[in-house]
């Protein structure tokens, strides 16, 4: 039902507000039409008539947002790593005037209006960019900074936050990680204390991305003494405002184009109305939002992996040692053979997750184990397609050494593996009460 309902309501908004949008990138062609006739990836032939949760629209979404990438972002990427940052306002206008940063959200704050599985779609068409940086920051304002607002947040709000940042009009950054609290959300320490009709806020953020750039942030803070997964508010809050300290632009390891902040908050006041639904409840709301960013990192990495394994595969069949090609080496084709099963074991998850989220299902321990094994499998098939590159995997020209720096966040962000694990075993019922 929820399937139709996302077709229905896509032919709807393609035929009228949003058809100049996709007819700019694809041209004027039926919705009805099978576009996914010629391989999305090099290592698929399904067709949307096959597809296990992709209908046509799916597919037309996916085509659209595939010339945005190839026109508009992947000729930029080696200059945005080279510089450290990409225009995050440029690129979200282009994402957003065509629609792509709202795809699940309403359609009277300028989304699409359609289920989640299409925001899983375009997840996994972003793993086309050529590099991780981009598509984190796109998965933050979609998929990490918005959801909570988008589902419990006012009217008011809504209009305010929302709606601009699906628009492309404002950047949108994700406050949880701190300094003394990464994956252990609930010992949070920034403190949002109430005076009269304002909070006052005080603490500071840590690893945040888009924080360099971002108009706004979604940011958990403790706006009580209760218990620690009661205490706490989800807030909409300015990144202008007196206060708001960008105390340096992280340097990383990885994801060069992604800027990276660490943000403190001196005496910043906001208005109690820009609380996203009830106060108190910013943990539980950032637990239904790490539903989404898991199952977001989880598709767009799968389309990366594939990428990755075809020009293995591309390099070796073309690079020759003992006067042979290093393909034709058993031991080099059956591993190629191995990391593709591990990669398609890994999308059969995602599509099974995201069929039973689409129809209100709890698939936290689903995502968890997908993005548990997404962020071991990355690193697996980055190292093993990095060896047999050879000394040119060790530069960086190619994209095997940027993903091979890139997806190790995977393990760490969003929830590091070990973290993964104890949710999968408290839905086991393995883990040891306290």
């Amino acid at each position: 039902m929820a399937l139709r309902e996302g077709a229905r309501r896509l032919n709807l908004l393609v035929s009228s507000r949003y058809l100049y949008k996709f007819n700019s990138f694809i041209g004027v062609r039926s919705l009805s039409e099978n576009v996914s006739s010629k391989p999305e990836t090099s290592s698929s032939s399904e067709v949307a008539a096959d597809h296990l949760i992709y209908t046509p629209e799916h597919f037309a979404l996916k085509e659209s947002l595939r010339k945005i990438i190839d026109q508009e972002i992947n000729p930029h990427v080696d200059q945005w790593e080279a510089e450290g940052m990409f225009p995050a306002h440029k690129v979200f206008k282009i994402l957003g005037n065509a629609g792509f940063l709202g795809v699940n959200k309403p359609v009277e704050y300028g989304g699409l209006g359609l289920d989640f599985s299409y925001s899983v779609a375009v997840a996994e068409e972003l793993g086309n960019i050529r590099c991780g940086g981009v598509p984190m920051a796109i998965g933050v304002q979609t998929d990490m900074a918005t959801p909570a607002l988008a589902r419990f947040g006012s009217a008011e709000l809504k209009k305010e936050f929302l709606l601009p940042s699906i628009m492309g009009d404002k950047v949108a950054c994700l406050g949880v990680s701190e300094v003394g609290a990464g994956s252990d959300v609930s010992s949070i320490m920034t403190k949002a204390v109430r005076k009269g009709d304002e909070l006052v806020i005080n603490g500071g953020k840590m690893w945040t991305t888009n924080g360099t750039q971002a108009d706004w942030i979604c940011l958990l803070a403790n706006t009580s003494d209760g218990p620690p997964h009661r205490n706490k508010s989800l807030i909409c809050v300015p990144m202008n405002l007196p206060g708001v300290h960008i105390a340096r632009k992280i340097d990383k390891m990885g994801m060069w184009s992604s800027d990276t902040a660490e943000v403190f908050f001196d005496d910043v006041h906001v208005p109690c109305k820009n609380i996203i639904g009830q106060e108190g409840m910013g943990f539980t709301y950032q637990m239904l939002q790490f539903q989404e960013e898991r199952l977001f990192a989880v598709a767009n990495i799968v389309t990366t992996m594939d990428i990755v394994i075809q020009e293995t595969i591309q390099y070796t069949r073309q690079r020759k040692i003992f006067k042979m090609p290093v393909l034709y080496h058993q031991a080099v084709h059956f591993r190629l053979a191995e990391l593709q099963t591990e990669v398609e074991l890994l999308r059969s998850l995602l599509y099974r997750a995201t069929a039973l989220y689409i129809k209100g299902n709890d698939v936290t321990k689903l995502a968890s184990m997908g993005k548990l094994k997404a962020g071991r499998l990355t690193r697996e098939l980055s190292d093993s397609c990095l060896q047999y590159w050879g000394g040119m995997g060790f530069t960086s020209d190619v994209l095997v050494s940027r993903f091979y720096r890139d997806s190790r966040l995977l393990s760490i962000g969003g929830g590091a593996d070990e973290v993964m694990l104890g949710i999968i075993a408290k839905y086991m019922d393995t883990l040891p009460k306290k």
